[in-house]
């Protein structure tokens, strides 16, 4: 490897860790303040004012992004954990996660059709409920943008962590296994770290509904692929 590529991946590993790390110190200051918004728009800053190449910088956040997958596979233990309580609550939990994944995607549906025409404004938008690998191939299969199925997947996310919880909470919710059962299906991985903050107990549900969410909503895209595309 030549010492200018290790030059690169270093920086965007220093850059980013960097770019949470205050993140997070703000996010504890201000709550409000999401830790992942705060910190991509610092390195946006940091890479449009330095006119650093996003490949140079992907270099290094590349070697990060392959932490994701042991990161979602760490969410089966809090899962497994709790397993007994799962299994007592199964059928209660997967009715709440099927009724909160067609709702999720009959209400955007109905909402975007009132507001735009723009078909693919309205496919990109549709699987915004699930994590962003699953929303970016569900939005290929569906001739959408990938692009904006991420970005709207990671707003999805943000506004759950952020104003998730209170809203439950308004409406009554407050035991552990509604508002992970609500979060994780609603607001996916962003979401579930929210509950994991709260307490283990409220994660692994929170982590079990963005799993099953996945699965479901990828399942119940197949007729609307059928109905969508000729």
């Amino acid at each position: 490897m030549m010492f200018s590529e290790l030059l690169l991946i270093i920086t965007g590993i220093t850059a980013t860790i960097g770019a949470y790390l205050l993140a997070r110190y703000v996010h504890g200051r201000f709550p409000w303040m999401h830790p992942i918004l705060i910190s991509a728009g610092l390195l946006i800053v940091i890479i449009v004012t330095a006119d650093i190449p996003l490949e140079a910088y992907s270099a290094g956040g590349e070697w990060l992004s392959m932490l994701l997958g042991p990161a979602t596979v760490a969410l089966g233990v809090p899962i497994y954990k709790h397993r007994e309580q799962i299994a007592k609550q199964f059928k209660p939990i997967m009715i709440s996660i099927i009724c909160g994944s067609v709702i999720g995607i009959v209400s955007v549906m109905v909402i975007l059709w009132l507001l735009t025409d723009v078909q693919a404004i309205i496919l990109s938008m549709l699987p915004k409920s699930v994590s962003s690998p699953i929303s970016i191939e569900i939005s290929k299969v569906l001739n959408g943008v990938p692009e904006l199925a991420a970005v709207f997947s990671v707003c999805t996310g943000l506004f759950g962590s952020v104003f998730g919880i209170t809203i439950l909470q308004k409406f009554g919710f407050r035991d552990d296994m509604s508002i992970g059962l609500a979060m994780g299906t609603a607001a996916h991985g962003i979401g579930t770290a929210r509950c994991l903050a709260n307490s283990e107990e409220q994660g692994s549900f929170s982590g079990l509904a963005m799993g099953l969410a996945g699965v479901i909503t990828s399942i119940l895209f197949v007729p609307i692929y059928i109905w969508l595309i000729p």
